[in-house]
């Protein structure tokens, strides 16, 4: 038995090989193996190995020095791992495959024990919720670095003016800040979905075994409670068939991931000679092999496209789990390199963005001078007549009327004449000049949630207390 886990030919052997007189075909094998996949889900694997071997020891299926032994066993394998000093087997079948059949090379017969009291079913789902407990705090802890971005630049930005649209036409003014908080409000949500889905996986299932549970006395609940589950699962059957939470957050990560889509196209037009509102890094942007004055927003584009990654990913699983009777079939074994490629992507996505938003420029002249042309202060107009006592559909037919007038004498609403105004409305008095200018236009807006600066302040407020309560 080697010290640092060369698996001997016997333990090598798959898990199931006893009821077999042959072995596998060597393309059947390969087929099926799923370590390269799952490896990642190694020290998972180890942590509820542990937690197991304690509860069958306190439960008195092992003694006391059988549980100590696997234990002190698994320890040295995360170790070893840890250090490079163990290479993981990729002939084994799975994770759990190799880590037994380490453990049992390393310690001896108290190693064959580790696996009493349970089936890779159960213990497969034990280790995918073991590793989103881990892994998903992660992509939290990169969304709230990227709305602190967000609200970072805002709070540079509360009066830098930039035109809003509906239909991709000009609509009605709104400052950069504003504009960007919208998409940190999405982040927001995003964050909070991840965590509610965290509550849902947060319940045990280890102890269900292949789909009955076991005959054997297992203390499923101190098992739950050494693992930091809140409890355990109620239905052996529903424990091993379930795969809800692959789906639940590989549908978090779409919509994750499609925020994040949504925002890189507006970048990459803002991005244009046309537009101008940004100027990305150019430690995050690419030139052309072919023309030399090129600037590329490559990143945002690349985040863009890598949304129908993970989009096929969540559709892999929907369609993998659509006709699947109770309870475990091993097309589940295929639930990880989706759900694994889902998160990595937007993981990736996640921290990309942030770096690139947050070494943009942002060229304030450019966007003030977005605010010109489709009269985007017509509304401001109505809204100055209905204060006036006008109804506000009659209102909406007077402003209508000076854009028409506006039009045919090629200029802006602000640039007509008081006498242009006067035939629209007799209501309108001097005072019209000063209610629509651009900045009039924002501050006005100043119902919660509206882009004047007193609101943009309590976004910022709110979004900051949300990024400091929830920061590790």
């Amino acid at each position: 038995m080697s010290q640092h886990g060369t698996i001997t030919q016997d333990n090598h052997a798959a898990l199931w090989h006893g009821r077999f007189k042959e072995g596998p075909d060597a393309e059947a094998v390969a087929f099926e193996t799923s370590i390269f996949v799952d490896e990642r889900m190694a020290f998972d694997d180890i942590e509820g190995s542990i937690a197991h071997a304690t509860m069958l020891a306190h439960s008195k299926i092992i003694s006391d020095k059988e549980a100590q032994e696997i234990v002190e066993g698994l320890k040295s394998i995360k170790k070893d791992l840890e250090s490079g000093n163990l290479k993981i087997d990729y002939s084994a079948e799975d994770i759990h495959s190799f880590i037994e059949a380490t453990l049992t090379d390393r310690i001896g017969e108290a190693g064959k024990k580790v696996h009493t009291g349970r089936s890779r079913n159960d213990q497969i789902a034990l280790d995918e919720r073991l590793y989103l407990r881990h892994a998903i705090p992660l992509l939290q802890d990169n969304i709230l670095k990227l709305i602190q971005a967000l609200v970072d630049i805002a709070k540079e930005h509360k009066l830098s003016f930039i035109p809003g649209f509906t239909h991709m036409q000009h609509a009605q003014p709104v400052t950069l800040a504003h504009h960007l908080l919208a998409w940190a409000w999405m982040l927001k949500r995003d964050f909070e979905r991840l965590e509610d889905s965290l509550k849902r996986i947060n319940i045990s299932p280890i102890g269900a075994c292949a789909l009955a549970g076991s005959t054997l006395p297992l203390d499923r609940e101190y098992e739950a409670k050494l693992l930091g589950f809140d409890c355990v699962t109620l239905n052996s059957l529903d424990t091993v068939s379930d795969r809800d939470y692959c789906l639940e957050f590989s549908s978090d990560f779409s919509i994750l991931q499609m925020h994040l889509s949504r925002f890189c196209e507006e970048i990459v037009y803002w991005a244009t000679t046309e537009f101008g509102f940004v100027d990305l890094s150019e430690k995050w942007s690419t030139g052309s092999s072919i023309m030399p004055q090129k600037k590329n927003p490559d990143f945002a584009e690349l985040i863009r496209g890598r949304t129908g990654k993970v989009y096929g990913n969540q559709f892999a699983l929907f369609t993998m789990m659509k006709a699947l009777p109770l309870s475990y079939d091993r097309d589940m074994q295929e639930d990880k390199e989706p759900l694994f490629q889902a998160y990595d992507t937007v993981l990736s996505c996640v921290k990309v963005f942030t770096y690139m938003i947050s070494t943009a420029k942002w060229n304030t002249e450019k966007m003030s001078q977005g605010c010109k042309g489709g009269y985007l202060n017509a509304t401001d107009v109505a809204d100055y007549l209905v204060r006036k006592g006008l109804p506000f559909r009659t209102a909406h037919g007077v402003s209508a009327r000076a854009v028409r007038i506006a039009i045919e004498r090629n200029c802006e609403l602000e640039e007509l004449k008081i006498e242009d105004w006067k035939e629209c409305s007799p209501l309108i008095d001097q005072d019209i000049y000063d209610f629509i200018s651009v900045k009039a236009c924002v501050e006005q807006r100043n119902t919660t949630g509206g882009p004047s600066v007193q609101q943009v302040e309590k976004q910022i407020s709110e979004l900051s207390d949300f990024i400091k309560n929830n920061s590790k």
